[in-house]
């Protein structure tokens, strides 16, 4: 998979969880992909506070991402 369908893949899978976070009054940011493993995301509005955005991250980001992105190794907020 190229660098480009990796990022439309990567965005497809937060397209998916978008709806649920801005139902809560947040939302998240893609800021990069490194190495083609690592996505960088930022937590946004009320997410930033949330006291279980690090469960949302792995439970919820990360497994979607890999569904569409396999070769994913590791989703992080950076704040």
């Amino acid at each position: 998979m190229s660098a480009e369908e990796l990022k439309l893949n990567v965005e497809k899978a937060l397209d998916e969880i978008r709806p649920f976070l801005q139902s809560d009054g947040g939302d998240i940011n893609l800021l990069s992909i490194d190495d083609g493993k690592l996505v960088k995301v930022q937590l946004v509005g009320a997410c930033t506070s949330c006291s279980v955005n690090q469960m949302t991250l792995k439970s919820g980001v990360e497994m979607t991402i890999k569904k569409y992105a396999p070769q994913i190794e590791r989703v992080i907020n950076v704040e």
